[in-house]
């Protein structure tokens, strides 16, 4: 299954992986198919200067869907752990975002280079479970690497960049990485 997000930077193409998270890779689509995304945003990008009181780092972007929307949020899901679903945070790698096991809903993240410390049984949270990988960029992954490098200030992108369409793509060629 491949998904296109539309940015304000370029696209980028995902492969979601549906056979091997299959809670979470339903979930996303879900948010995909109801055109959620639309509108929504990159708006966190993590480096190892804006982390200061993480003693481990991470780098990634967060995105999530348009809060203006007069759509809830579905409901969260439980977390399908990496130990189960043998899906690692690697360079590239879409997962999604929690507070605690069983809090995800829309928020997603996407690694910049390789994240161990996400997996089950990493130590970037205390609970040990890491995070729900459940896919990874296959196209454009210089427009995943420009929304990192774009401005911020703490961990928050100033201004955010904007997500333009995100649908499942059909047919055999990508658009991704053409802005």
């Amino acid at each position: 299954m491949r998904v296109v997000f539309e940015t304000d930077l370029g696209s980028f193409e995902l492969e979601i992986d549906v056979d091997r998270a299959p809670v979470t890779a339903a979930n996303f689509l879900r948010y995909v198919d109801d055109g959620q995304y639309e509108g929504g945003s990159f708006y966190r990008t993590v480096h190892a200067d804006n982390q200061p009181d993480d003693p481990i780092r991470i780098a990634v972007i967060q995105a999530g869907r348009n809060r203006d929307a007069a759509i809830p949020a579905f409901p969260p899901i439980d977390l399908e752990r990496t130990s189960e679903t043998g899906i690692t945070h690697r360079d590239g790698t879409i997962s999604m975002a929690r507070a605690g096991p069983g809090t995800a809903t829309h928020s997603f993240f996407i690694c910049i280079g390789d994240q161990p410390s996400l997996d089950y049984g990493g130590m970037r949270n205390a609970d040990g479970q890491g995070f729900a990988a459940f896919g990874r960029v296959v196209a454009g992954m210089e427009v995943v690497r420009a929304i990192h490098s774009a401005p911020y200030e703490g961990q928050r992108l100033t201004p955010a960049v904007g997500i333009l369409r995100a649908y499942r793509r059909t047919g055999p060629t990508s658009q991704a990485g053409r802005a």
